[in-house]
């Protein structure tokens, strides 16, 4: 993909999912193909979740909360902006500490079948979450509701193909468009 959107900006997007639906690897492609700022949220956690996670216990919400007012913050530091964050947002909750970040937040979340994300996270090496937790991150996920921002774009394509997919929807309900 070789495509810039303009005009910029479009509103923030945060790519959201579980753990090895490729948020990390879309955002940053995303970020790259619209020129916008890239933030990985999994950057801004603190070392305490860190070694949480690594010790196969998932985080909860007391663990998120300060971790979420971060990456909002993050959100809101790009004020008119554009800017694409990676972010599990697994619950509306989480949803909603982002959207005060800016109210004009679109999700898209990475969505794809066990089977396939558990593949994606068993060949990850050096990440701090264990694959284990997969069955938690499901377990928390709540899909967008109907009056939320964004759309989902199934995981089982390449990255480019899923950033092409989600450039059209940026195109066609946000009024950016594509330059060669």
């Amino acid at each position: 993909m070789t495509d810039i959107l303009s005009p910029r900006p479009f509103p923030p997007v945060v790519v959201m999912g579980v753990s090895g639906s490729g948020k990390s690897t879309v955002g940053e492609l995303l970020a790259s193909v619209t020129g916008a700022p890239f933030v990985d949220a999994d950057d801004l956690h603190p070392e305490a979740n860190r070694r949480k996670m690594a010790e196969g216990r998932p985080l909860d919400d007391d663990d998120r909360a300060p971790w979420l007012t971060i990456v909002a913050d993050r959100i809101r530091d790009a004020g008119d902006e554009s800017v694409v964050v990676a972010c599990s947002a697994l619950t509306r909750r989480y949803r909603d500490v982002l959207r005060q970040g800016d109210p004009r937040l679109l999700f898209v979340h990475l969505t794809g079948v066990h089977e396939l994300v558990e593949r994606r996270q068993k060949a990850r090496k050096g990440h701090f979450m264990p694959s284990g937790l997969m069955r938690s991150q499901f377990a928390t996920l709540e899909p967008l509701a109907d009056d939320e921002a964004g759309f989902g774009i199934d995981v089982d394509a390449t990255p480019d193909r899923i950033v092409a997919d989600v450039v059209v929807r940026l195109e066609s309900e946000h009024g950016a468009r594509a330059d060669a």
